[in-house]
């Protein structure tokens, strides 16, 4: 009995250990595991990673046909830029808590890979490339976005994929609601009513805050690659993505909300 104090915190020295070497990082290996082994578990959010000596290097040709496939963009953290606290402060980016739990990461996104000279242009053309995500602040304000990889069109500086690679570029940012939703005085776009039940709208003074529109956003994202695998044309890295939140189908100001997170993909030609 007198040795179980001791065994307690070998035990924990040991865990700790193993999660400082890890890295924090939850990698999937989805080529041994089954649908039975991660559902309900949140390992499908997550994103396949590479070991830290993965530091080679990928020449491409120009005139070849590359795509970029399997993206995997994670989000680990965003921030919400929020109002100063007076006129001579600037807005600041304020970090809030990702309340949506298992489907927050882009995953098996693809697109074209062209090499022109010294630059690379990428051009997304499917996968699953939106997620709805909410983030809470820390006054208690829920902010919804659709984090969305979509139409995005990045560059780099280069003629291979590099621990050196950057693409940045801008995509679309599609609206949080659809034509059909509704909203709680029974107000949407194809459904429902153009203003609430009982009120006459006054005018064209407030008809952007009654009347519903489909609103698009664009936002930026840049690539850093950090990791690649030149036998499998695996890379990995992190993003971060600039794009606004949701307005409420055009009757509220959008936010500025920045995404950043991990980052995986595989190279090949088409």
């Amino acid at each position: 009995m007198r040795f179980r104090p001791l065994l307690a915190v070998v035990l924990a020295l040991c865990l700790t250990l193993v999660t400082a070497c890890s890295g924090g990082a939850k990698a999937v290996d989805r080529s041994s595991i089954t649908y039975d082994d991660i559902v309900n578990t949140g390992l499908a959010n997550n994103c396949p990673t590479l070991p830290d000596s993965a530091r080679g290097s990928i020449p491409l040709e120009s005139g070849v046909r590359y795509q970029l496939r399997e993206i995997c963009l994670h989000p680990s953290e965003v921030f919400v830029k929020g109002e100063p606290a007076n006129k001579r402060q600037e807005a600041q980016f304020v970090a809030g808590k990702i309340l949506t739990r298992y489907t927050s990461s882009l995953d098996q996104v693809f697109g074209d890979l062209s090499v022109s000279g010294d630059k690379l242009t990428f051009k997304e053309l499917g996968g699953i490339d939106f997620q709805p995500v909410t983030v809470l602040l820390p006054g208690g304000e829920e902010v919804p976005f659709t984090f969305s990889s979509k139409e995005l069109i990045a560059e780099a500086s280069g003629a291979a994929i590099s621990t050196s690679t950057d693409f940045s570029g801008p995509y679309r940012a599609p609206s949080y609601r659809t034509s059909n939703f509704l909203d709680p005085k029974g107000r949407g776009l194809t459904t429902g009513y153009s203003s609430a039940v009982g009120l006459v709208p006054a005018g064209d003074e407030f008809a952007g805050e009654t009347v519903k529109a489909y609103v698009d956003g664009t936002g930026t994202m840049n690539f850093s690659i950090t990791k690649v695998d030149a036998e499998t044309g695996e890379f990995a890295g992190v993003f971060t993505a600039l794009q606004p939140s949701d307005t409420d189908m055009g009757t509220k100001a959008a936010v500025d909300v920045k995404i950043t997170g991990e980052l995986y993909g595989r190279l090949e030609k088409a």
